[in-house]
């Protein structure tokens, strides 16, 4: 069974940082790809970031440039959400996902294991 346990979310003010993590156990097999969703009040799940097996990544929202970064340990079955210089926009609930393979997708549909969720608050 696939459990994903993500963590790492809390208030911060803006400007601050935070780093997001995603334990992964169980996947049927690798390679496997991770990705970051945030999900903000009243709005649709978004696509933060995902990164493959072999560490290449893909950013979907201009405004993260630089301020967000995926990575992720192997042989830790971890991966990670660093998150600087965060901004009141930045509020929301960040999911870690994954899917089997080498696809490094970028919509939901494309990821069939999900974590729990964690709460991220920028607030002054």
């Amino acid at each position: 069974q696939v459990q994903l346990t993500d963590s790492g979310g809390g208030l911060v003010a803006p400007g601050d940082s935070l780093r997001l993590s995603c334990s992964v156990f169980g996947v049927p097999s690798s390679p496997y790809t991770v990705a970051w969703f945030r999900q903000g009040p009243g709005k649709e799940r978004d696509h933060v970031a995902a990164i493959g097996w072999t560490g290449g990544t893909i950013y979907s929202i201009d405004s993260l440039t630089g301020r967000f970064a995926i990575s992720r340990d192997n042989a830790k079955n971890m991966a990670y959400l660093q998150m600087n210089a965060l901004k009141p926009e930045d509020t929301a609930v960040y999911y870690c996902a994954v899917a089997v393979g080498t696809n490094v997708g970028t919509t939901t549909s494309q990821y069939p294991y999900w974590g729990q969720g964690t709460q991220v608050t920028v607030s002054s």
